[in-house]
């Protein structure tokens, strides 16, 4: 195939994929790829670059595909850079196609603008996969290739630097097709002992991460065989929806499930990195007849011994274990709903106040729609946990636990499904990160209801401060003032200052065709019962 220039080519390219929307930043040194976006597709103008890359992640959480990022090059990747990491940690599928300068100069070391020292290499330390465009018959290839790698297990960004006058240039693809890996497939005699070892078992026990994300019919299977109860890293939520009687869900670390993993006969996990904040820094004792699912090789008995690991995609491999199953003991299945309904009551008034909100959302929110959940204490304590879940496409939220992330998240995700509302929990300290995105949300006019948690800066740090210091440092903020803010972006506003006013306006805001910013003045509501402090070791005298 030709193409007049590079431009086309990605369109084309994005097409394939089916992306419609790209997020990203105009520059000289982008503008044929940016404008022939705007001509075929969608191009939605972020003010930052960063933000870029987290609504390209979100749209492409929210579609359970891929999403497209273009920015600059030099400083505009560099900003890129943190929210690639995030992307990476994640394990999401994110396109990043950035600019570069003259071909004849890249690399001379010349200054020239825009220019930065070993781009590629900034880009590999940050990408599972990244490139340089270095003729105009080579694009089309690395393009795919960039794209396959995203999407293979684990996954993760991949980046693509163009010279701009690579970019120019008409093309010439080939078109020839990216060899696809082989799918890893576990040794008949380990999986033979696992079976047998599922066979005997009588309390089991399923943790489910962000792996399960795509075997969501075969582990609702197994769920089902045994009656096991289903433990369900923050990754791997709604992998099976979280009002299932059996899912008890993202409280590993909680002291009645804590109970059950000591009481269990076999444990069955799916694709879960067993991060510190969910396994409390790695002293959460797991059963030793541990049967372990990844498609990474690498994450095999890498943080808790395994007995038998089992090297495949969870769902090619998932029907061969639930056709070994027996049903657990009538009594251990009754005692798995009883704590899973123990943990959400005990959570849900231990927040005091902010349930009426969690409530709320709960009631409103469509069924499998995006919640979006910057880092704040409000997500931290009961939306990454309390809320539920129902679908792992509505799971968005950044899994490196960096602020300010939230709302790019919840633009790409809004996009990616217009037809439904879109909600973004986010405190006042993240989303001042980023404040210029309120333009982009004005500009767009997504089907967004930012949500604001207003406690005067950094409530989580100011937290541990109180508890374990003399003295707050950096945690108090000057915060804006939230409606007039809201007005001078043409964005409606309202406030919930006190329990009552939690459904009606979270109820009009999520009716409503366009966005609204929702402040919770969290003064005025009033304290949870125990402040929130997350899950990290403070050395203490």
């Amino acid at each position: 195939m030709q193409y007049d220039n590079g431009g086309e080519l990605l369109v084309a390219h994005l097409e394939s994929l089916g992306i419609d929307t790209v997020f990203g930043i105009v520059s000289v040194h982008n503008l044929p790829l940016v404008e022939a976006v705007d001509r075929h597709l969608r191009f939605v103008p972020v003010r930052h670059e960063a933000t870029a890359v987290n609504a390209a992640d979100g749209y492409g959480r929210a579609r359970g595909s891929i999403g497209c990022a273009l920015t600059s090059t030099g400083t505009g990747a560099g900003n890129a850079a943190g929210s690639l990491i995030e992307a990476l940690s994640a394990g999401t599928a994110v396109l990043h196609v950035t600019g570069q300068v003259e071909s004849q100069y890249l690399g001379s070391g010349r200054g020239f603008i825009h220019e930065t020292k070993d781009q590629l290499g900034m880009l590999s330390a940050v990408s599972t996969y990244a490139a340089t465009v270095t003729s105009a018959r080579d694009a089309g290839r690395v393009l795919r290739e960039a794209s396959a790698a995203a999407l293979a297990t684990p996954g993760g960004p991949a980046s693509v630097e163009w010279p701009i006058d690579l970019q120019y240039a008409a093309q010439e693809d080939a078109g020839e097709a990216v060899p696809s890996g082989e799918a890893p497939s576990p040794g008949a005699a380990e999986l033979a002992s696992a079976q047998a070892l599922l066979a005997k078992s009588r309390r089991p026990l399923i943790w489910a991460g962000g792996g399960a994300r795509h075997a969501r019919a075969e582990l609702a299977a197994l769920l089902e065989a045994t009656g096991a109860g289903l433990i369900g890293s923050n990754s791997g939520r709604g992998s099976v929806p979280e009002d299932h009687p059996l899912v008890i869900g993202n409280f590993a670390t909680n002291p009645a499930v804590r109970a059950l993993l000591a009481d269990a006969d076999v444990l069955v996990t799916i694709g879960t990195h067993f991060r510190s904040n969910e396994t409390a820094d790695y002293n959460l004792k797991l059963p030793e007849a541990h049967i372990q699912i990844d498609a990474d090789a690498a994450a095999l008995g890498r943080v808790y011994p395994v007995r038998h690991a089992l090297h495949a995609e969870a769902a090619a491999v998932l029907p061969a274990l639930t056709g070994a199953a027996v049903r657990a003991d009538a009594d251990w299945s009754a005692r798995v709903t009883a704590v899973r309904d123990e943990v959400r009551a005990a959570l849900h008034d231990d927040i005091g106040p902010q349930a009426a909100i969690c409530d709320a959302l709960a009631t409103a929110l469509p069924r499998g729609a995006v919640v979006a959940r910057d880092v704040t204490i409000p997500s931290s304590s009961w939306g990454n946990r309390l809320l539920p879940i129902h679908d792992p496409r509505a799971n968005v939220f950044p899994r490196g636990g960096g602020i300010g992330q939230g709302l790019g998240m919840g633009i790409g995700a809004a996009l990616a499904r217009p037809d439904e509302p879109t909600v973004v929990i986010a405190g006042d300290g993240g989303l001042a990160v980023h404040f210029g995105e309120l333009l982009t949300v004005a500009q767009e006019r997504p089907r967004l209801t930012l949500i604001v948690f207003n406690d005067g800066g950094y409530g989580v740090l100011r937290n541990m401060q109180d508890k374990y210091g003399e003295r707050r440092s950096g945690v108090d903020l000057f915060t804006p003032d939230f409606g007039p803010l809201a007005a001078a972006c043409a964005l409606p506003y309202a406030r919930i200052a006190a329990p009552e006013e939690a459904a009606p306006v979270l109820e009009a805001a999520l009716g409503s065709d366009g966005p609204t910013l929702v402040e919770v003045d969290l003064t005025a509501l009033g304290p949870m019962k125990n402040p929130f402090t997350p899950p990290v070791k403070i050395p203490t005298a």
